[in-house]
């Protein structure tokens, strides 16, 4: 069984999948998401490549837990994903400080610049993830 992970974001979409045994996570991938459909195509190429049984979509929630704006976008993101794979499970999933903690490992790791936009939100998607995955231990 594999799990995905998303980061849904009005730029860029963070992806990443689990290995087989649900242990790890990695990142695949971050999506542009300058054109909806083109976007929403790209997701779906990943969906049918790796064949997970769970999507764990981030959900941006506020710090004192109300859904704002941008938890409601990303809500719509899961319906219209849903209408298309409606066997698959998906898992709308709290995000609060994923991207912070993005930001800390691409610290660690002194990735900067542009490679650093490139790649915050695949890191994001591996952290809410890896955060999921946790819970099931």
């Amino acid at each position: 069984m594999r799990y995905m992970g998303i980061d849904y974001g009005d730029a860029r979409v963070g992806v990443a999948i689990s290995d087989p045994l649900e242990i790890t996570s990695q990142g695949l991938e971050t999506v542009p998401n300058k054109v909806y459909d083109k976007m929403l195509n790209r997701i779906s190429e990943l969906i049918t490549e790796y064949k997970p049984q769970k999507i764990i979509v981030g959900l941006p929630k506020n710090m004192d837990g109300t859904i704002g704006e941008r938890g409601e976008i990303s809500k719509k993101f899961v319906a219209d994903l849903k209408e298309k794979y409606k066997d698959i499970e998906f898992i709308l999933w709290d995000e609060r400080l994923s991207t912070v903690q993005a930001s800390r490992v691409l610290n660690e790791t002194n990735t900067r610049g542009k490679k650093r936009k490139s790649v915050i939100d695949t890191v994001a998607a591996s952290i809410i993830l890896e955060s999921y995955m946790n819970t099931l231990l």
